[in-house]
């Protein structure tokens, strides 16, 4: 939540369950086969190779990057790990001198082009499919270091030019790998952009329904579960507050809602506590109207960033407590 204020949310969860429950709800119908979320939140994957990542990068590095980056550094971009890997060697494709053996005029080694001591900083836990000992000529070992070392360097908190710059100290150089990065899929602004489609958005206007899946909103929501609350949060992955993760949910199913909860009130139609369906918006007094929002998931259930020192949670719904109940997506038929 953006506040008029700027003062954190202090709304408190009723009954805050911690981030393993989503292991039984993957199982779960909510609201009798309306929505079920476990399958489609692990379909999501971070921000889409484009065409040029495909048709330049091979697959098993492509696939190298996406799985190294979601594992070990999930806040930032996969794309600026293979813009730098296309930089340093053509993604291990280049036969000059260290990239497969020996070193370059520099001292650097292998497919991330690393000086040995910073390699060794980085090359450990070994990955799955990496040497043993590790080595800066193996692909596996030198890109999961590679993310390593960026997520050290200001990835993992949304710096992630500063982590570029870190790598090789060019300014050049960043815009190098950052205009890749964006040719290759990653959101102009640099966000990861996890499954969140960039055409064909719809924005209801207030007041308004629009046809649209409210599988695709829970599902988005569930891959943020954990994620910490960041006033004014709006990074996937990163930091989200209550409206940044309602945002975000519903962008993921082609819906543009605004940035705060005072604005996202007006939208959609006002809704009985006793009828809520999955994807409705709850609206909550967290010392001001309307300050706090949750999406329902369905039984009696909840997901939200709840406020600062928490994560993204699941919690289940006091109905006495709501406000405000608004649903943006139509039901079949009307």
């Amino acid at each position: 939540m953006v506040s008029m204020t700027g003062q954190a949310n202090s709304f408190k969860p009723v009954a805050v369950l911690a981030a393993p429950i989503l292991a039984g709800l993957t199982v779960m119908a909510v609201i009798a086969g309306s929505v079920t979320f476990g399958a489609a939140a692990a379909n999501l994957a971070p921000s889409p190779a484009s065409a040029a990542a495909t048709a330049n990068v091979p697959a098993q590095m492509l696939a190298l990057y996406e799985k190294a980056t979601a594992t070990t550094c999930p806040g930032m971009p996969w794309q600026i790990v293979a813009g730098i890997g296309t930089v340093e060697t053509d993604n291990d494709q280049s036969q000059l001198p260290g990239v497969h053996s020996g070193a370059n005029f520099a001292g650097a080694e292998g497919a991330m082009q690393f000086e040995p001591a910073t390699f060794a900083a980085y090359d450990t836990p070994i990955p799955p499919g990496g040497a043993n000992p590790p080595s800066p000529y193996d692909p596996i070992d030198a890109v999961y270091a590679a993310v390593r070392l960026l997520c050290a360097n200001g990835a993992a908190s949304g710096d992630t030019r500063g982590a570029i710059f870190a790598y090789n100290h060019s300014e050049t150089y960043v815009d190098q790998v950052w205009n890749l990065a964006v040719t290759y899929g990653m959101a102009t602004d640099g966000s990861p952009n996890t499954g969140i489609p960039t055409t064909n958005a719809v924005d209801p206007g207030p007041g308004l329904t629009v046809p649209g899946n409210p599988q695709a909103v829970i599902a988005y929501a569930l891959t943020q579960l954990g994620v910490p609350y960041v006033w004014g949060g709006t990074t996937p992955g990163v930091g989200l507050d209550c409206s940044g993760l309602v945002q975000l949910s519903y962008a993921a199913a082609g819906i543009v809602l605004p940035r705060t909860t005072y604005q996202q009130v007006d939208y959609g139609i006002t809704v009985p506590v006793t009828a809520l369906q999955p994807a409705d918006l709850l609206f909550f007094n967290d010392g001001k109207d309307f300050g706090h929002v949750a999406i329902y998931l369905g039984n009696g259930l909840m997901i939200q960033a709840p406020y600062t020192g928490t994560t993204v949670s699941i919690a289940t719904v006091d109905p006495g407590s709501i406000e405000l109940a608004r649903r943006i997506i139509q039901l079949p038929g009307q």
